[in-house]
């Protein structure tokens, strides 16, 4: 018997609640599973996003790249359960992913005014004794209001954009672009709740049980 089928999934042999880990640096996310009383740790996973080769449509892309992140980190550990996310923004069959530079953030700001996007966010579980894994991504549509070149200059020198999927942050002052959503919004953030909250009743998780 191997060291890794003599550990044993899910739960800790300690009888302890099983431990979540998420394998990301994001405040965002971060924000986001506290608020909903979900304990955690942080372990940043090392994967370099822009030369990974992805195949299919952009919800395959952000699950695929979300199961990396997780299964980066999950390779490190002896247990626990690894959260991955990737999140994106799709305009017109294009995928914007964190902004260059400020050309690059105009650029896709210009696009996104005035029209319909889709925000993709795939997750991805995978327990470190077992290997198991689970994925899933969630779309959400958002429509931005017309944008000035000045309010997009403003936007863009106050600093928001540059660690954000398609420019821009719902939660901070880009919320006064945005005209309406249709979905979840905090998959637009950057974690889609109820979807993890399911994914981790895929696992015997829930944190209305007293399980984690």
């Amino acid at each position: 018997m191997t060291v890794k089928e003599q550990r044993k999934t899910g739960k800790e042999e300690s009888g302890q609640m099983t431990k979540i880990v998420l394998a990301s640096a994001s405040p965002r996310r971060r924000e986001l599973l506290s608020q909903v009383g979900i304990p955690f740790e942080v372990v940043p996973g090392d994967i370099d996003e822009e030369n990974t080769e992805l195949s299919g449509t952009p919800g395959q892309k952000a699950e695929q790249l979300a199961h990396m992140k997780a299964a980066n980190v999950a390779a490190r550990l002896e247990s626990g359960l690894v959260l991955g996310a990737d999140t994106i923004v799709v305009c017109d069959d294009e995928i914007f992913g964190k902004p260059a530079d400020e050309e690059d953030a105009r650029r896709m700001l210009m696009k996104l005014g005035g029209r319909e996007h889709q925000v993709i966010t795939g997750i991805a579980l995978v327990d470190a004794s077992s290997g198991k894994a689970r994925t899933a991504h969630e779309i959400t549509t958002v429509r931005f209001s017309e944008l000035t070149g000045r309010e997009i200059d403003v936007y863009i020198a106050s600093g928001e954009p540059f660690d954000k999927a398609g420019a821009y942050a719902i939660q901070g002052r880009a919320a006064i672009f945005v005209e309406s959503l249709d979905g979840c919004y905090s998959n637009v953030v950057g974690l889609p709740l109820r979807r993890l909250y399911c994914l981790l009743r895929d696992f015997g998780v829930s944190i209305y049980d007293g399980q984690i």
